[in-house]
């Protein structure tokens, strides 16, 4: 299974933008990254109008759209999932990011911006692995980066969980 990497922060603190930047980074070496938007409220992919919104408003438990190059999936739910139920989704990915979850005993990298949030939410999280700010005195025992090193942060993914490795080949070409 793909290692699930959760990017968190505060409300504002950039998190998607940043992701913006580190999926390319990450994808332009050949990994295929998939991604989980964590939303603690009701939501609508679709809107009003469309015929799978209007499936689901006529009693659908699931409603997927496809063409050929995208699939989209509605579904309901009983409770709030955790990243390992989602992760079956996600089969051929060499990481997973998710945007939130910031309880989960997940790796996680904290985008931090002071003028938003007065500290860091995971000071003290053991799963805290990266912190991204631009604010150079941060008491953290983990690496840090600025919002301008997005190609630093996938470096240190890619080392840390060895994305994009050949297993056979890391043995000298023969599986023992």
């Amino acid at each position: 299974m793909a290692p699930i990497v959760c990017i968190v922060g505060g409300s504002g603190s950039g998190k998607t933008t940043y992701l913006e930047g580190l999926i390319p980074e990450l994808t332009s070496r050949g990994l295929k990254v998939g991604t989980i938007k964590h939303h603690g409220h009701d939501f609508e992919m679709d809107y009003p109008g469309k015929d799978s919104w209007r499936h689901k408003q006529a009693g659908s438990s699931i409603a997927m759209i496809s063409s050929p190059s995208r699939l989209g999936l509605v579904m309901d739910v009983d409770h709030d999932h955790r990243p390992d139920q989602l992760a079956g989704f996600f089969k051929g990915m060499d990481i997973i990011l998710c945007e939130g979850y910031k309880r989960e005993d997940k790796p996680k990298v904290e985008i931090f911006r002071p003028d938003v949030h007065s500290r860091p939410f995971c000071t003290g999280d053991k799963n805290l692995i990266a912190l991204v700010t631009d604010k150079e005195e941060v008491d953290t025992e983990v690496p840090r980066f600025t919002f301008s090193e997005t190609r630093a942060l996938a470096d240190f993914l890619i080392e840390r969980f060895q994305l994009g490795r050949d297993p056979v080949s890391d043995l000298g070409g023969k599986q023992e």
